[in-house]
């Protein structure tokens, strides 16, 4: 039997809107969204990194980001200064590393519950998969 491409497509973004829904709502109380804390997570991967590598590194434009950016330089959880030539580095501070650490464990009860349905093994294939359709698509 062959499976309608359009249905499977359909059902990976399902699985992500899910995702990204359940961890919305989680981290709420901690004051912060998915979209930032994900953007916490790549300025703590990348200190010092440009708004355009952040960007890329979040699946947003580089005028998204800037605005992120800025929403989270006015929250104290980043700083941004300059660097060479036109580059504006950002770096966490100390209540943006805290944000973050909440956050961590935060997703780390979320994704257990949403990945629950699945056995390690289950996990790993889906794993394998994904990066199989992704590897070299950035």
């Amino acid at each position: 039997m062959t499976i309608d491409l359009e249905v499977l497509g359909q059902r990976i973004k399902r699985a992500q809107y899910r995702n990204h829904r359940a961890m919305d709502a989680a981290l709420r109380p901690a004051g912060i969204t998915l979209v930032q804390w994900d953007a916490l997570r790549a300025v703590d991967r990348m200190p010092g990194a440009s708004g355009h590598d952040l960007a890329v590194a979040t699946f947003q434009s580089d005028q998204a980001f800037g605005t992120l950016a800025n929403r989270l330089v006015a929250g104290g959880l980043i700083t941004r200064s300059a660097g060479r030539g036109r580059r504006i580095e950002h770096m966490l501070t100390d209540a943006g590393r805290a944000a973050l650490e909440q956050g961590h464990r935060i997703a780390a009860t979320v994704l257990h519950e949403l990945f629950a349905p699945l056995d390690e093994p289950q996990r790993q294939a889906l794993s394998d998969i994904l990066l199989r359709l992704t590897d070299g698509a950035d």
